[in-house]
């Protein structure tokens, strides 16, 4: 039975963490997927974010590979090989890497980053197809309050 066939009293008996771990998988399937068709790696987009002084890094400085899984440590997944995603980068001359194995973003880094952030809007329009914003909110403020009643961390209550 699909859930368009479902019940809303059906639906609501439903497993949350079924149904989150089959969105997260297909979110993030679908996600590397079009990164993928554009020539780069979600892992490698944020080795770029991770060393960008003009986007998550606060200060622009290099990082050896420990510290920036440490600050991937909330997305990365298992499976992702940051030294051999951050070699292909090196490849490309959009990073370098100092004597004590710091990783730099090169000046050709920088603009593949903001390049290939012009990709997630296209995604997230694809992803939100028929999901007004006011939905969206909902759902998410649901799975907060899920994480928070499942004691996780990062949460506030609604």
């Amino acid at each position: 039975m699909t859930t368009q066939q479902m019940s809303d009293v059906e639906l609501a008996g439903q497993p949350a963490a079924y149904w989150t771990g089959l969105a997260y998988e297909a979110l993030i399937a679908y996600t590397r997927a079009r990164t993928a068709e554009k020539g780069y790696t979600q892992p490698q987009f944020w080795l770029l974010r991770n060393l960008s002084a003009n986007d998550i890094s606060p200060d622009g400085e290099g990082m050896t590979l420990p510290e920036l899984r440490e600050a991937m440590a909330s997305y990365i997944r298992h499976e992702d090989d940051l030294a051999a995603e951050a070699e292909v980068l090196l490849e490309r001359g959009w990073l370098t890497r100092d004597p004590e194995n710091r990783l730099w973003l090169t000046e050709e880094g920088e603009r593949a980053r903001v390049d290939l952030a012009r990709n997630a809007p296209a995604i997230r329009a694809a992803l939100h197809e028929g999901i007004d914003d006011a939905d969206y909110v909902t759902t998410l403020k649901v799975l907060r309050q899920l994480i928070h009643n499942a004691g996780g961390p990062g949460t506030h209550s609604r």
